[in-house]
Parts: structure tokens; C-alpha cells; sequence
């Protein structure tokens, strides 16, 4: 019945998926904690900078942004990630790229509601006796914030996971890219996109339901 799939490299274009979903989760997490810092930061700047970037960036489709990475960075602008002569390594640096700079607004946006969470007395407390902004955050209200949205970010990562598909719109070869190859080439539509439906579901269910019991065991009791 899976015949057709001979030939074809199914499992490589699933790893590039973990990849993609892996390194632009890792730097989303960073850049969103960043913003999210900036959000709430005393420093009209740096509050003014994180919502005017999160507010504009996420409402631009991550396509767009894509495409942008390739046309816009690598082929306008010269930016090509340390590759110039590997054009698929190339283009999967530029896809992480792009998705980190949109996945980071959402959890940006999850951590700054786990951050009006926690009580507002904790941080007076740790002001008084005399911590500054930045150990505040980061020794008092982050620790929290996090424990209390591990399933919003667990959300964020799994639409992440299937936003990597996007990647095939600048030649990253994962798994929605081998998929159109493969509907392009055999005469096998219903079975080919149940074989890659299941593959990301394999991908997604254990990583929501990980995840979940994670959320369960940390979270803050009030």
C-alpha cells in the first residue's frame, strides 16, 4: 500500500521538522522572555519598543515573513547565516530566523499573563529589600510566570511544530516540502497527506500530553 513512498526520504524531512521546531523554539523562548522583560520594564523605551514589536509582528502572516528572510535578508540584503555556499543550510538558518522572530510575540504575550499572576506584593517585597528591577524579574516573578504558563507555551510550541511547513515556501526541505513532491509525483493524494497528518500528529500529541503533565506537577498552588 506505501509503495509509492520508496525513494523518498521521509524520515530526513521529519528530522528537519524536530530541528526547525527545536532551534525556533529554543530561540523564540529567549527572544519572547526578552520582550516580555521589555514589556514590563519601568523604561518607556523599552516597554514603548516591545509593544510596538510585538503588536506589529505578530499580525503580519508568517509567510510573509518567511519569504522576507530569503528575498528581503539573503538576496537584497546579503544576509545568509554564515551559508553563502550551502543554499539549503542557507535556507533552514533563514527559516529559523523567521520563525523565532513571529513565535516569539506569542510567548512574549504568554509570559507577560503569567507575569500579572504573580502577586504584586512579591515585588515590592523584593524591592524593599533593595533587589533592582532586573533581579527582581528574574529571581522572583520569571520563576513563577513560567510555572504558570507551561500550557500556554505548550500551545505555542505545537503550533510552532506545524508552522515549520511554512519553511517549504523558500526550499527547506521538511516534511510539507517532500509531501507536495510526493502528491506532484505519484497518484496517491489521500494516502500521502494521511501518512504526513499522522507524522506530525506523532510529533504533537506526546509533546501536548508531556507537557501537560509537566504544567500539572509545577504549577503554582495558591
Amino acid at each position: 500500500m506505501f509503495d509509492f513512498l520508496e525513494g523518498y526520504d521521509l524520515l530526513g524531512a521529519f528530522w528537519t521538522t524536530v530541528q526547525l521546531t527545536v532551534f525556533s523554539g529554543i530561540g523564540a523562548l529567549i527572544w519572547g522572555t526578552i520582550l516580555a522583560a521589555m514589556r514590563v520594564s519601568p523604561v518607556p523605551l523599552m516597554r514603548g519598543f516591545g509593544t510596538l514589536y510585538v503588536n506589529v509582528v505578530r499580525n503580519i502572516p508568517l509567510t510573509v515573513i518567511i519569504v522576507f528572510t530569503s528575498l528581503g535578508l539573503a538576496d537584497t540584503l546579503g544576509v545568509t547565516m554564515g551559508a553563502a555556499d550551502d543554499f539549503q543550510l542557507q535556507g533552514f538558518r533563514l527559516a529559523i530566523l523567521g520563525l523565532v522572530a513571529y513565535t516569539a510575540t506569542f510567548v512574549c504575550e504568554s509570559l507577560r499573563s503569567g507575569i500579572n499572576t504573580v502577586p504584586v506584593g512579591q515585588a515590592e517585597a523584593a524591592r524593599a529589600i533593595g533587589l533592582n528591577f532586573t533581579q527582581v524579574l528574574t529571581l522572583v516573578v520569571l520563576p513563577q510566570a513560567f510555572r504558570s504558563v507551561v500550557g500556554p507555551l505548550t500551545n505555542v510550541l505545537i503550533a510552532l511544530t506545524k508552522n515549520t511547513t511554512v519553511a517549504a515556501a523558500i526550499g527547506v526541505t521538511e516534511a510539507a516540502l517532500l509531501m507536495k513532491d510526493i502528491i506532484e509525483t505519484e497518484a496517491q493524494l489521500l494516502l500521502t497527506t494521511a501518512v504526513f497528518a499522522f507524522g506530525f500528529v506523532v510529533l504533537t500529541l506526546p509533546t501536548g500530553i508531556f507537557l501537560g503533565w509537566i504544567g500539572k506537577r509545577v504549577a503554582v498552588k495558591r
